[in-house]
This record gives structure tokens, sequence and C-alpha cells, in this order.
């Protein structure tokens, strides 16, 4: 008897959860994050009028952001936050240190302060929040999770703490920091005293530093892998995907889809 066949149409939906990396550099840092019903920006590090271009670019309406979550305080991760702030009146999570911190001037902003490493929710998507080793007041990674997909952002740090690894565990993309070639910025024009602030432990990834992570502690779930924050004058993407692939390669059988986020270029949009 011949099999039959379903006349019924698909079910179409909308992607679980998409990301944006609008900017990922020592000039400036904001990432995107969506759900079907939830939209968040993490960091404000590029003008408000940069980000809502950026966003449009991708067919994104700022006035529709649920939330803007900050990492820490320096100027690469927010110093557009004070004007989308007062132009969009929208929640903003941040450590009370942080907060502390940020000039804004005769602005009240709607502040939802939360204690680094606890856990709340911005519409349908769990955040965990986690320390960080950096020379910031308080600086923190963070963790998306959405109807079984996890996303890490993990960048400005001087080395990934054991808290930190357990935290990128199961992640299906991850966004971590691979800033300097450590000869290029022992070597460089950078005053002594900032290259030690770099190199050292509350400072930056280096590339080696990335792929001993890539290498000995990367989740096989990971599907996606995007390495930013390069510096612009002591690292160069082509230098960063060479010693990346080399790391993913000594994994063996195991191989995400490597993304090296090229500074001052918005990415293309993950989609999960």
């Amino acid at each position: 008897m011949p099999r039959s066949h379903s006349c019924e149409r698909p079910i179409w939906r909308l992607p679980l959860i998409q990301v944006c990396v609008l900017a990922t550099s020592s000039s400036g840092n904001s990432t995107f994050i969506r759900t079907e019903k939830t939209r968040i920006l993490v960091d404000a590090g590029l003008s408000k009028r940069d980000v809502l271009a950026r966003l449009a670019a991708i067919h994104e309406d700022a006035e529709k952001l649920d939330a803007i979550l900050i990492t820490h305080e320096h100027s690469d991760h927010v110093s557009g936050l004070v004007a989308l702030a007062r132009a969009l009146n929208v929640p903003i999570f941040i450590t009370r240190l942080t907060a502390n911190s940020i000039p804004w001037g005769d602005l009240t902003p709607k502040l939802e302060c939360f204690g680094a490493g606890t856990r709340f929710a911005v519409g349908d998507i769990e955040v965990s929040s986690f320390t960080i080793p950096h020379d910031a007041i308080d600086p923190v990674g963070f963790c998306f999770e959405a109807q079984g997909v996890k996303i890490g952002l993990v960048t400005d740090l001087g080395y990934i703490t054991e808290s930190v690894k357990i935290h990128l565990r199961a992640t299906d993309l991850l966004i971590l920091e691979s800033n300097h070639d450590i000869e290029t910025l022992r070597y460089g024009n950078y005053p002594w005293p900032v290259r030690q602030r770099i190199m050292g432990r509350m400072g930056h990834l280096s590339n080696d530093a990335a792929c001993d992570f890539i290498r000995n502690h990367l989740d096989s779930k990971t599907s996606t892998l995007i390495l930013g924050h390069l510096s612009e004058n002591n690292n160069h993407p082509l230098t960063v995907r060479m010693q990346a692939e080399q790391a993913l390669l000594s994994r063996g059988l195991f191989q995400p889809r490597l993304v090296v986020a090229e500074p001052k270029q918005q990415s293309e949009v993950f989609i999960f």
C-alpha cells in the first residue's frame, strides 16, 4: 500500500534568539540580543547616533528595547549610555557600584541594580551575571538563556577564572575577548605602564590566553565562537584567526564556527 503524503503546511516560527555585535573594540562595545518577545542592548560604548544607525541597519527600532545591560564603567562600554537613557527612558541593569560611577548629570535613570553573581530576568531572557577580573569598579560578564539556547559574553578580563569557566559551560554562542598579541604589545609604542596594565591579571585577554581556553575549556556544545575586543594597535584579525584555528584543530573533530569580529565593524546577525 503506498505511503500517504501529508498536505499540511509546515509551521514556521521566528528564531529563538538573534545576536548582533554592533561593535567590539577599544573604541566601543555594544551587542544586541533579541527573542520574539524581548530586545536588550549589552553595553553602550557607541554614540547614540551610531547605536540607532546600527540597530536600524538590522531592521531594529531602539524604541522597542526592553533593557540596557552594562558590564562596567569604562568609556568604551558606556560613552553613549546617558544619551541613550535620556532618549529612550529604558531600564538599565547595572551593579550599584558601577551605577555610582556613571556621570548621569541631571538625568534620573531607570536603574535596576543587581549584585554581581545574581540571576534575573528581562522579559523571556534569563540573565546570569558573574564577576570578572578587570581594573574597573565592579565588572561583570553575562550569560543569556531563552528556550534552551545559551549565549555567553565575556570581554575585558585579565585572565579566565575557574568561576568564569563554569559560567561559560554549555554555551551555544560565545563572545570571548582576544585583545592583543603579546609580542606586538610588548615591543609596541604604548608606554610601559600601559603595556603592564593590559598584560596584567586585571587587564585584557591575549590571543594566547584565549587560545588556551579554546584548547582546554571551550564547551563541545558551542556551535559559534566569536572572538572580539581586538586591539586596533596591538593585534590583527588574521593573527587572531590563524592562532584560534590552530587551537581548534588541536581539539580534533569538534569544529565550531569561528568568527573574528573586526574593530569598528558591525557583525552579521547570528540566528539560533
